[in-house]
């Protein structure tokens, strides 16, 4: 039988039809035992099989379904073929990975996974599904925890690996649900260790892969060669959205911090602060400052009597390294605190400009909370109405992602509908006052809106410049 191109191709990727069976027949029965499968161990071992390690992990490896309610608003010309105009609603879904951290039920997770979801179903790998509900969810960290009720079943779980014993080159597998298709398992390397220019956090520390990531492994495991979880998925680079050879994860030292948390009982994370204002390094600073490198973080600014001017750490010393690990710019030094507790004790290598290193002692703590939280919309008859306004001390800006060193006062954080939006305002603007009376605070701020007037004139902070508005009431 003469088969053309197309049907050999057909043959051979999708293994059916006629001539396959055929193929099938043909093969002599006395064929060899399969071979005994053990984890690759050295360069010699390579041919070998991951089997034992997907083995291990893989029963531990779910997906996670999301799903929430999106209202629209129909067009009024529309509206009057569609229900005059009436808020039309659908259906948004997100489809991603997890791992079962504890036989219990407790799964990691990413953020972006079930962000703003309503309702949540995790699938096992035997293919059983289960509602979840969100023990802690952490946006800074991109990680969630979830928990199901496994009625005092006995689940798969896999171990989080926080040792840090990572080299690059360490082989690695990526195990999740790509593009709904079902559970998958990618192998590849450690390409990079620290990536810490990613954009998706300000305090990142990324293990880099090869290993292919694609939508729908998100929030799946990195697993090594001990079947342990080493991080969570979370990013790529690629300019096609699929999987170029270049996929982040978060790293489990981060992971085991979050879930610990959640373990306690608490539903945010409240990561401890240096209270100083870090600057990277340029070649011409390094020069200037008599070092041999760009490496480590200046000192820029220091909150008066945090715990790095407690310390002794002094404006314009470089930041080195935190408990022996080299600090290479602002986000890697965030990353080092992040991964400690309020209370923790870090020991800093810092050295002034043509001198000596030294190592510093600093009892990280809680960012202050002063002025206290107060967050709000704004309503009612003024110009402000829709905004989203806070408090903005260290503890907010850590929160929010700010720098803490911008000021204090009242920023907006978000605008609805209303006529803040109107006005022009933007998240990030300072509110300083109205009226001619000072705005140091949200409740400040509700009391001079509450006063009668006929016209407003609003004094905002946009990016270190004061602008005046003035508008009519």
């Amino acid at each position: 039988m003469k088969l053309s191109h197309k049907s050999i191709l057909i043959a051979v990727l999708v293994g059916v039809g006629p001539f396959a069976a055929s193929c099938a027949k043909s093969q002599p029965a006395n064929l060899p035992a399969p071979q005994l499968r053990e984890v690759p161990a050295d360069a010699a071992t390579m041919r070998l099989s991951f089997a034992p390690v997907v083995k291990r992990a893989a029963p531990a490896v779910v997906n996670v379904f999301s799903r929430r309610i999106v209202r629209t608003q129909v067009d009024p010309f529309w509206g009057m073929f569609m229900g005059g105009g009436i808020p039309q609603e659908r259906v948004a879904q997100s489809l991603g990975s997890g791992s079962i951290v504890r036989p219990d039920g407790v799964i990691v997770t990413n953020h972006h996974v079930i962000e703003g979801a309503q309702e949540i179903t995790v699938v096992t790998a035997d293919r059983r599904e289960w509602p979840a509900t969100v023990l802690l969810d952490d946006q800074r960290a991109d990680l969630a925890v979830l928990k199901i009720d496994a009625k005092g079943e006995r689940l798969p779980a896999i171990a989080i690996d926080d040792t840090t014993d990572i080299q690059v080159g360490d082989l690695v597998l990526a195990i999740g649900d790509p593009f709904g298709v079902g559970q998958t398992v990618t192998n590849g390397i450690v390409s990079a260790l620290a990536r810490s220019d990613v954009g998706v956090n300000n305090f990142s520390s990324f293990i880099q892969t090869d290993a292919a990531i694609n939508p729908g492994n998100s929030g799946g495991p990195l697993v090594d060669m001990n079947g342990n979880l080493i991080g969570v998925n979370t990013a790529i680079l690629s300019g096609s959205g699929t999987s170029s050879g270049v996929g982040f994860a978060i790293p489990a030292a981060l992971v085991k911090q979050v879930v610990t948390t959640a373990l306690g009982g608490a539903h945010a994370v409240v990561r401890p602060w240096l209270g100083l204002k870090p600057q990277a390094l340029t070649g011409e600073m390094a020069r200037s400052l008599g070092l041999a490198a760009p490496q480590g973080v200046l000192v820029a600014d220091l909150w008066p009597g945090g715990p790095a001017a407690q310390a002794g750490i002094a404006r314009g010393e470089v930041i080195v390294s935190v408990d022996g690990k080299p600090v290479y710019d602002p986000t890697s030094l965030n990353y080092a605190a992040a991964t400690l507790a309020p209370g923790a004790t870090a020991n800093l290598v810092v050295r002034k400009a043509g001198g000596a290193d030294r190592t510093v002692a600093v009892r990280l703590a809680a960012p202050p909370d002063t002025p206290a939280k107060d967050q709000r919309t704004l309503s009612g008859r003024n110009p402000l109405n829709g905004a989203t306004v806070i408090n903005l001390s260290p503890a907010a800006a850590e929160d929010l992602g700010l720098d803490p060193f911008a000021g204090t006062g009242v920023i907006v954080t978000a605008i609805q509908s209303g006529y803040a939006a109107n006005l022009g305002l933007q998240p990030g603007d300072f509110i300083r006052s109205i009226n001619g009376t000072e705005v140091n605070t949200v409740a400040g701020l509700a009391a001079a809106l509450a006063q009668p007037a006929n016209a407003w004139t609003i004094v905002i902070e946009r990016n270190g410049q004061r602008i005046t508005a003035q508008v009519q009431g």
